[in-house]
């Protein structure tokens, strides 16, 4: 493995399972110091972070509800504080909330709301103190911003559509510090979220040509390198990464 991001530090919310723990284990695989949260899974994170630690590299968890502005705000704190600052973020964490409109209870559509499109502001302006020149902010949205093919998306949908408006918005607003900002945007990857042995699952690969879900592998393989060094002209987009699920 390339080490890229030799000595960078990176905070990525939602770290202990599926895409998030992948993306932990690639960043640290690639040199960078990583600090992660996690909500529920302190099994997990402890292990992710027993595995990384025994491969040499440098990791950190941190219990905090991306839903929660002040326990979101201190793990980044506690984070730039540990390892000195924060080069790049990557806003993982994320709830799945499906429901027709006459199903989706007004709760779950505020939690979407609160994890999927505030609590990515909320890390932004706080990591940016502790951000320099070249710093990378990634978010990992959905290719459902762009299609949603079947019922009951419409609340996950559309929290993953305000990402792409504020990913161009923040893009402008941090180009004059030399910080990129994108999204990445992943069909269906089988995690615990979305296994591809579900009926769920396969009815997806009908409307992909790549009949498939992807890893949680692939995608971190797209997040570093939008972290590194050879994605330092890339900002304000939104990346498919979704095996023909939009075209």
């Amino acid at each position: 493995m390339s080490k890229r991001l030799e000595g960078k530090v990176a905070f990525v919310t939602g770290g202990a399972r599926g895409i998030g723990a992948g993306i932990v284990r690639r960043l640290a695989s690639e040199g960078a110091h990583v600090a992660f949260t996690y909500q529920q899974s302190a099994a997990g994170a402890e292990a992710l972070a027993a595995s990384i630690h025994l491969e040499g590299g440098r990791v950190k968890a941190y219990r905090a509800d991306s839903s929660d502005t002040a326990a979101l705000v201190a793990a980044i704190d506690e984070a730039a504080r540990e390892f000195g600052r924060i080069d790049i973020l990557v806003n993982n964490a994320a709830v799945l909330r499906l429901g027709t409109i006459e199903q989706l209870s007004l709760q779950d559509f505020d939690l979407t709301l609160a994890v999927n499109v505030r609590a990515i502001f909320v890390a932004a302006k706080a990591a940016l103190p502790y951000m320099g020149e070249g710093g990378r902010i990634i978010n990992i949205g959905s290719v459902n911003a762009d299609r949603a093919p079947y019922p009951g998306a419409a609340a996950y949908a559309m929290s993953k559509s305000a990402l792409k408006g504020m990913v161009q918005g923040m893009s402008r607003d941090l180009a004059p510090r030399g910080i990129t900002v994108n999204n990445v945007q992943p069909g269906p990857v089988n995690t615990d979220m979305n296994p591809e042995d579900s009926d769920f699952g396969r009815a997806l690969h009908d409307v992909m040509a790549l009949k498939r879900h992807s890893s949680p592998a692939e995608i971190a393989g797209f997040v570093a390198y939008l972290a590194s060094d050879e994605a330092g002209f890339i900002t304000g987009a939104s990346l498919n990464i979704d095996g023909g699920f939009a075209a």
